[in-house]
């Protein structure tokens, strides 16, 4: 730990030499990206904490805010930095602006420096506003820490893709059609699209230069009669065929291949184009040096802040998309059920098992499907007390064995060619405490109420949020979480705008949408619990009242049944529960194996 004692003290000694009060630093890349690539990482770099956080040092304080998904990971990886944990989303909470604001109320002026390529423009203006926008001035430091990280990883470049319309439904041209008439209904000449996974969906591609997100690190100007892609970072690798082929492709439908370091050139001559009066960004994933470079050139006209319209079109799955997830969930579900199947075996055998040689044979099991591209994030595989760290790291060394008792979590997924899944299992290895039986089924009821439920159209995520949360709040328990995300289409597992979350988010879910439906219970020290599906908005017909929705379970693989407490569930939740395991077992088993089949029978016995 002195190793990230000895950098934290090095950034304070630079900060004290440029005459800054505080450094912020984020992991995150200058697309406001949930994971990003090694490059960008400074949190982690500085500190050792390998979970999201955003870490602030001051002459005489160093602390990392975090949210209650990684409380227990960052205590263990935190001790001996001298790096103090704020916790986020928790009651009484004080967030970084806050927190400024009263640790540096003395001064008269307040000097904050940032690396403006990995905070985003609203990031930084809600920190202003909080200590004040006369006293405060932000020091823009892209790349502060370059000057001490030695072996800084570059930008990655990774072989690109194309999708055609067959496999995603619309084409790239129909697509930008779209853009422009957008830009046209709403006065703007043209837009900046900054969000990885957006810039994918709008032009068809899929690359690998972040870890189990298939985007490809690049912004993308779209103006009435341009497309400019700023994307490429040095001359292509001899064998890179697929790079070659793509650029020849998109070239041929109008886009124009550019650099990505020449992005901010660009912007700063923007204004040189007569038409260009009205800009539209979205600040929420622009970063805070690019916008620095517009508002100063920009002059004789606005640049326009707004949510991107792609996230919502994005969001909203078409019919060749929702029948290529399908198909991914049907794959996937054959894997899941293998490999379920191959653990217990393992388990009552006595075979020696640990929890990464679990994620292995997963790995292993997918790698089969043709099409598969990689997990979509990294598998959470965690037995007994490691399952009650909702975001677990699964080590390579030390990895704890399984025993035939209690409980194993396993939250996975894949990257498909046709789609994109994310599950989480809990499934009992022997024995189990009353404890888990019982919180195991308040979970699953919870899980199961949001599933089943019809609602009018016009209602948010944050509306049927408490529909998973009440049975464990009847009990006195709850989890941290959200209780869902959506889900991109061979994109980001985790995509908005529409979520299951207590926070109140105004979007409305939608048929097509796609979204996950999992709540958890965690008690450090003896069990975590997690049951996922995802699930996609359909339409469910209309009365005298109006226009109903409901979901639809897209994942396939059973919930075991042997630790559940029937006497916790309704005779409607164990309908649903019966019919759900009926359904798994009628369309997965045909493709099983004989003897994996013959064992799902009986674990989708009804109850």
């Amino acid at each position: 730990m002195s190793r990230f004692k000895d950098r934290v003290a090095t950034v304070r000694e630079m900060s004290r030499a440029r005459g800054w009060d505080a450094v912020i630093l984020t992991n995150n890349d200058p697309h406001a990206s949930e994971y990003s690539a090694p490059r960008w990482r400074q949190v982690e770099w500085v500190s050792g904490y390998t979970g999201e956080g955003v870490i602030v040092i001051t002459g005489d304080h160093a602390g990392l805010w975090t949210d209650t998904r990684y409380f227990i990971q960052a205590e263990r990886q935190l001790r001996g930095t001298g790096i103090e944990l704020h916790k986020t989303r928790v009651q009484d909470q004080v967030l970084i602006p806050e927190w400024l604001s009263r640790h540096l109320e003395g001064y008269d002026e307040v000097v904050i420096a940032v690396d403006g390529l990995g905070m985003s423009a609203s990031a930084v203006a809600e920190i202003r506003e909080a200590i004040g926008p006369d006293r405060t001035a932000i020091a823009n430091v892209p790349d502060m820490l370059s000057p001490l990280w030695s072996d800084r990883p570059a930008i990655p470049q990774t072989p690109i893709i194309t999708l055609g319309a067959e496999t995603v439904g619309w084409s790239r041209t129909q697509k930008i059609t779209w853009i422009r008439k957008w830009l046209r209904e709403n006065g703007h000449d043209a837009i900046l699209l900054t969000a990885l996974d957006e810039i994918a969906w709008v032009l068809n591609v899929r690359g690998s230069d972040v870890d189990y997100n298939p985007v490809v690190i690049s912004y993308l100007l779209v103006t009435p009669d341009t497309v400019q892609w700023f994307v490429r970072k040095g001359p292509l690798a001899p064998d890179d065929k697929e790079t070659e082929d793509s650029f020849h492709e998109l070239t041929a439908d109008g886009v124009n291949i550019q650099d990505y370091s020449d992005t901010g050139m660009a912007l700063s001559g923007i204004v040189d184009d007569d038409y260009v009066k009205s800009l539209f960004v979205d600040t929420a994933t622009l970063n805070h040096d690019l916008y620095g470079i517009l508002k100063e050139n920009v002059p004789r006209g606005d640049v326009i802040s707004g949510k991107s319209p792609v996230a919502l079109r994005k969001a909203v799955k078409n019919e060749v998309e929702i029948a290529g997830m399908r198909e991914a969930h049907l794959e996937d579900g054959l894997v899941m059920e293998k490999f379920l199947y191959w653990l217990e075996k393992m388990v009552q055998a006595g075979e020696p098992l640990n929890e990464y040689e679990c994620s292995l044979k997963l790995h292993e099991l997918r790698s089969g499907i043709e099409g598969f591209r990689g997990e979509s994030f990294e598998t959470i595989s965690a037995y007994g007390a490691n399952a009650a760290l909702p975001h677990y790291v699964t080590p390579e060394e030390d990895s704890a064995e399984l025993y035939a008792n209690g409980l194993y979590l396993c939250d996975s997924g894949g990257q498909y060619l046709f789609g994109t899944t994310d599950i989480t299992r809990t499934v009992p290895l022997g024995p189990c405490a009353p404890l888990e039986k019982e919180d195991y089924t308040l979970t699953l009821k919870g899980h199961i109420a949001l599933s089943k439920i019809v609602f009018p159209k016009g209602t948010a995520g944050c509306q049927l949020d408490v529909l998973a949360r009440e049975p464990l709040w009847n009990s006195k328990r709850n989890f941290g979480h959200g209780t869902g995300h959506g889900v991109g289409f061979y994109l980001n597992v985790h995509e908005g705008p529409q979520e299951f979350r207590q926070n109140f988010n105004k979007q409305a879910l939608m048929p097509g949408m796609i979204t996950s439906d999992e709540p958890g219970i965690y008690r450090e020290g003896r069990h975590g619990i997690r049951h996922e599906n995802l699930i996609l908005c359909v339409d469910a017909g209309e009365n005298d009242f109006g226009r109903w929705l409901r979901f639809e379970p897209l994942t396939l693989c059973h919930f075991d049944t042997s630790v559940v407490v029937k006497e916790l569930l309704d005779d409607s939740e164990v309908k649903w529960l019966n019919d759900y395991n009926e359904r798994v077992f009628l369309t997965l088993s045909p493709r099983l194996p004989s003897d994996v089949a013959a064992w799902l029978r009986d674990k989708t016995k009804p109850i």
